[in-house]
């Protein structure tokens, strides 16, 4: 039978329960990069807090998305 005295709840060594901890703070940290990255893509299009005129009019967004295209396809 294998030594219990290095196994704690999970059934986890404390090496093994380290390196589930890093990889999990890895994704966790490549995550909150990718989430940062979006909204600061998405505020550059469009602001939350409108300006003193509103939130700009929808009227650029063919040409947009023509421009866009190229880069997706």
């Amino acid at each position: 039978m294998a030594d219990s005295s290095n196994v704690s709840l999970s059934g986890l060594t404390e090496s093994e329960a380290r390196e589930v901890h890093s990889f999990f703070i890895q994704g966790f940290l490549i995550f909150t990069a990718i989430a940062i990255a979006a909204h600061v893509l998405v505020w550059m299009w469009r602001p939350w807090i409108p300006g003193p005129n509103g939130y700009a009019s929808l009227e650029g967004i063919g040409q947009t998305a023509q421009s866009l295209l190229p880069m997706i396809g």
